[in-house]
This record gives C-alpha cells, sequence and structure tokens, in this order.
C-alpha cells in the first residue's frame, strides 16, 4: 500500500505520486502540492489520451524511450497503470529491443538519476554510499557491471538502463512497489575504449578491474546491501562471467542470476509445451545449442533437470545436448582449453572428427530442437531451416538472442521453411504472420515471464536464499499457466497482456518451493491451501491503479484521525 508520511507533507514528491492530476483538491492541498500542478481534477482515461497521443507522435524507438522514463519519473502511478494497461505495446519501449539503443547512448541522453552508482573507488566505504538512497524500505535491487549489455558488449556504466528496465517490468509485471526498487550500476572500469575516450562518457575512465578485484568488491556489496535491507533480494545481471558471483553468493544471499537461471526457468517453460507437441520421446530428443556462453549454458542445464525429471539419468539428459561456439562444437578434444562452464556438456563421442560450422553439427545430429544464443543475426539460415522441416514434424526452433537485429532467424522465415509446422519462440518480439489464411502468433521466450515472479515469490515468503528448486518450480509453474484458448491455438507461453496473472502462479509456485526447501520465514502463509495463498498474494502486489484512492483515503484519515501509524513505511511484508 501506498503511504503518506509527514515528509510528504513537506515535500511533495512525483516518487509518491503527490503530482498525480486525479488527485482531489483536497488532497493536493494537504500534501503541499496544491498549485504545483493545473487545477483540473482529471480521469485516469483523460491522462491516458493525452500520454498516449504524445508517446504516439514520437516516430524513433529511443523518443518514446525517453518520454516513458521522463513519465516515471514525473508521475509514477500513471506510468504504472499505462504499463499494466497496454503491457503488449509498452514492454519493447521499456525493456528489449529499445533498451540495447538507450544503453549504447545513456552518457548523450542522460537527463536524471534513476539509479545508484557505485564506483571501484568506493571499495571501503560502499555502506556509506548505499545510506545515500532515500529509500528505507528496499526488497529488490538488480545490479550489473555493464560488462556484457544484452548482445551489445560492455558498455561500462551506461548499462544503468538495465536495471532501470527491468525493475520497471518487476513492477508492472510482478507488483513490486517502485518505491522498494533499487537500479544498481557497478562502475568497475570497461574494456570499452571507445567509451573510455568519449568526452560525454559518465563513467570512470579507467580499464576493467581485475577478477580478484571485483570479487573483494562484490563481497563488500553484498554484506553492505543486507545491512541496510535486511532481507533485500539481490538479482545480478549482464555480467560478462556471471558464474563466479553466482557459485559464491546463491546459497548465502537471497540472489539469483537472470541472464543464467531466469533464462534458463522460461526456455524450459516452453520447452515443457513444445515436446508435448512435436510427438518425439524424451530419451530422442537432441538440441543443438548455437552459443555456449553462460546464458547457453544455464538454459541446458535447466532442461537436463526437467529430462531427468521425466525418467533420463543425468548422463542420459546430458548427451541430448549439442553445443555450438565460435569455433565449432564443443567437444574434449578440439585442442583448446575450455571455459570451465562449458566442460559439463563437452562431446566425448565425436571419435576425433571436429565439426567447425554449425551447418556441419546440423547435419551430423539432425536435430528435434535448435536453439541460438550466439547473438549473430540470421545464423539459422534457409538451408537450415529447410532441414528441420525436412527432419521433424514439428520441429523446435528457438532463437533466443537480442536485440532483434541479433536473432539468429525470424519468424517469417521460421514458418516459411517448414512449411507452418514450426514450434517457434523468440527472445525479441516478431509479428504476427498470416499462413494459409490464418494469422499465426510467434512465442516470446522473454524473461519476464519468471523473473518478476521469482522476485514477488522470494519478497512474501521471505526466503533466506533462492534455491535452485525455486527456479525450476518458476518454469513448471509458468508451463501450467496458458489458458484453456491458448492451448487450443498452440501457443508455447501465455498472451502478454496476462502478466501479472501469469506472475502470481509463478510466485505462488516460488513460495510453495521455498516452503519445501525449508528456506522460507513467513509463518502466516505455510498452512494456507492454493485458493487463500493466491487471494493473499494478489492482496500484496502493488495496483497503480488503486494508487489515488489509497492515497485519498489516507489523506481523509490524517485529516479526521491524526497521522496514527501514518510514519511507518509499507512493505509487501
Amino acid at each position: 500500500m501506498a503511504t503518506v508520511s509527514s515528509s510528504q507533507t513537506q515535500a511533495p514528491s512525483s516518487a509518491s505520486g503527490s503530482y498525480d492530476t486525479t488527485l482531489s483538491t483536497g488532497a493536493r492541498k494537504y500534501l503541499k502540492a496544491y498549485g504545483l500542478t493545473p487545477p483540473a481534477v482529471e480521469s485516469y482515461e483523460t491522462q491516458a489520451k493525452r500520454c498516449l497521443a504524445q508517446l504516439q507522435s514520437k516516430t524513433a524507438p529511443i523518443d518514446k524511450y525517453l518520454y516513458l522514463s521522463g513519465l516515471r519519473n514525473a508521475n509514477v502511478h500513471l506510468f504504472y497503470r499505462l504499463a499494466v494497461d497496454h503491457m503488449k505495446a509498452l514492454t519493447p519501449l521499456i525493456y528489449t529491443p529499445v533498451v540495447g539503443e538507450a544503453c549504447l547512448k545513456w552518457s548523450q541522453v542522460y537527463l536524471q538519476p534513476e539509479g545508484l552508482y557505485l564506483s571501484f573507488a568506493d571499495k571501503g566505504h560502499i555502506s556509506s554510499v548505499l545510506h545515500n538512497w532515500p529509500q528505507n524500505n528496499v526488497e529488490i535491487t538488480v545490479v550489473t557491471d555493464g560488462s556484457r549489455i544484452l548482445g551489445l558488449g560492455d558498455l561500462g556504466i551506461n548499462g544503468m538502463g538495465i536495471p532501470v528496465g527491468k525493475l520497471a517490468l518487476y513492477s508492472a509485471c510482478g507488483g513490486i512497489r517502485p518505491e522498494a526498487t533499487l537500479p544498481l550500476t557497478l562502475d568497475l572500469g570497461t574494456g570499452n575504449k571507445a567509451f573510455r575516450d568519449d568526452p560525454l562518457y559518465m563513467g570512470s575512465r579507467r580499464d576493467k578491474v581485475s577478477a580478484e578485484e571485483e570479487a573483494g568488491f562484490l563481497d563488500e556489496l553484498m554484506e553492505a546491501l543486507v545491512e541496510r535491507w535486511p532481507g533485500i533480494v539481490v538479482q545480478y545481471e549482464d555480467f560478462k562471467n556471471p558464474f563466479p558471483s553466482l557459485e559464491r553468493y546463491q546459497g548465502k544471499y537471497t540472489m539469483f542470476n537472470d541472464d543464467i537461471q531466469g533464462t534458463g526457468a522460461v526456455i524450459l517453460a516452453g520447452i515443457i509445451n513444445a515436446v508435448k507437441r512435436n510427438g518425439v520421446a524424451i530419451k530422442d530428443q537432441r538440441a543443438v545449442l548455437m552459443g555456449a556462453g553462460s546464458a547457453a549454458v544455464g538454459v541446458a542445464k535447466q532442461i537436463v533437470q526437467f529430462f531427468m525429471q521425466e525418467g533420463l539419468s543425468e548422463d542420459e539428459a546430458r548427451q541430448c545436448f549439442w553445443l555450438v561456439d565460435t569455433k565449432g562444437l564443443v567437444t574434449n578434444d578440439r585442442g583448446d582449453k575450455l571455459a570451465d562452464h562449458k566442460t559439463y556438456f563437452s562431446r566425448k563421442d565425436n571419435e576425433g572428427k571436429q565439426y567447425k560450422t554449425l551447418s556441419e553439427v546440423v547435419e551430423n545430429v539432425k536435430p528435434t530442437i535448435l536453439m541460438g544464443l550466439c547473438t549473430i543475426g540470421g545464423v539459422f539460415d534457409v538451408e537450415i531451416l529447410k532441414k528441420m522441416g525436412q527432419w521433424n514434424k514439428h520441429p523446435i526452433i528457438f532463437p533466443l538472442s537480442n536485440p532483434s537485429d541479433n536473432s539468429e532467424c525470424n519468424f517469417e522465415d521460421a514458418m516459411k521453411y517448414t512449411d507452418g509446422r514450426v514450434l517457434f519462440a523468440s527472445g525479441s518480439p516478431f509479428d504476427s504472420v498470416e499462413f494459409e489464411g490464418k494469422s499465426i502468433t510467434p512465442g516470446q521466450g522473454n524473461n519476464m515471464y519468471v523473473f518478476p515472479g521469482i522476485g514477488l515469490g522470494s519478497i512474501l515468503s521471505k526466503a533466506t536464499t533462492v534455491t535452485q528448486s525455486m527456479i525450476y518450480a518458476s518454469a513448471t509453474s509458468l508451463s501450467t499457466s496458458l489458458n484453456t484458448q491458448e492451448v487450443s491455438d498452440g501457443w508455447l507461453y501465455p498472451e502478454i497482456g496476462r502478466i501479472r496473472d501469469v506472475s502470481v502462479v509463478v510466485a505462488m509456485g516460488v513460495i510453495r518451493a521455498a516452503q519445501e526447501a525449508g528456506v522460507d520465514r513467513e509463518v502466516r502463509i505455510k498452512n494456507m491451501g492454493d485458493e487463500e495463498l493466491e487471494k493473499w498474494v494478489r492482496s500484496k502486489m502493488y495496483d497503480p491503479h488503486a494508487q489515488t484512492k489509497v492515497i485519498e483515503d489516507e489523506v481523509s484519515g490524517m485529516v479526521g484521525g491524526g497521522q496514527k501509524g501514518s510514519n511507518a513505511e509499507k512493505s509487501h511484508l
């Protein structure tokens, strides 16, 4: 619930919703915001008409992004009302793919503070910098060092667009209050010389710190975060090497890495639904992954867990995967030193032969599943798509790289060259395609289907850690969240406009998994049945449409009955 504190009566703020033009004259006067906005008391419909017209008047996606960013800072509840009501249209402007351009241009288009920056020079007094953040109740943070933003490389502090955008989706999709979120970017230097030489670049002009220096910095950061905000959920995002921090902290803090675990979970949900439809037994599935980075390995490991749940041994499940990187098929005897994370899926059955291209691997394996996480646009070419259609009644093709230009293929080509039989999901959005007189909507394996629910479920259960079982539960819960019509239409993921309902399903799965693992601390919900738990979860979600009434009621209560309890900052907990 929103809280109108005494400090807000002294200093109106956009973050508190004080400048919302739906507020009554009396509320504005009490909040000392009267006269700071035009006098008309408007309906949301009028607000939305104005905002959507302004948005439509802008042609460049980056201009639309900047308009929405300004709106979020000027009138936070109005921004989220629009986001909730126009989820499908606005999500690409709030996050991928447009956030990629925003990050590239962050230092050029910078207008106002939108998060917290910590520099390597702050080592030794990180805690004091965290105390500069004005919110005393932060429930979740997204942290990046900008070293591997989407498929765009090392962007340094320009990567702040990722935590900002991601947390906007935590609020819009998962119902986590905006003021309880902290976008956090670590300025640990950048290997991007062009940025270091750019006079407009706003980060430190030094090369990237060493892995040892970063580890020490992160140790101090994690301790300072939980000291400042006990119970905070920490989501790591877009680190060039995400494995060390995940291995170091996942059993100690309430943290997870969305690149590895979130991506794996959302793709697993799509795979669960796809393998139900492609008619191939689990033991006979053959998956080729173009890309062998952290995200690809995270995806493959999640699917291995599913295959094991379906009756395969771990070794049998692992042998269903062939990973391809820039040097070809990942094998034990390729001659190069493999990164640690690649060794789990390294093949030893290649009989000394090295397959150096994706085409060679595909021809040899004849996969039932083809996935891309390599950021090489168009690498699933016509010949590969045709062969997938020839070998499979329903080929599973998931080009997962972002943004759209980096997608391994597009939906239209996948439909065309498999005669419309493809089971398709992409990382970036694609338009529907007309095929044989029907409009076919592509699936999008967007992490936004799971990370808001993972965050919400972790917060509400007061989880001490985010276990692998909680991540797996997010995937299986997502796979069951489709309604009857979506299943009938052959969709792999639910309609994006239902994302808040989906987040409830995912959060409930995460809560149940936390309870089963014994890492939950919220005793009030331990014995709730599913129906009661669902009602409770929904009651804890931030609803931007309810905020005007909440503020009006609280102001009315203060005027009529004093400010009893009004200074307490409220949260989900």
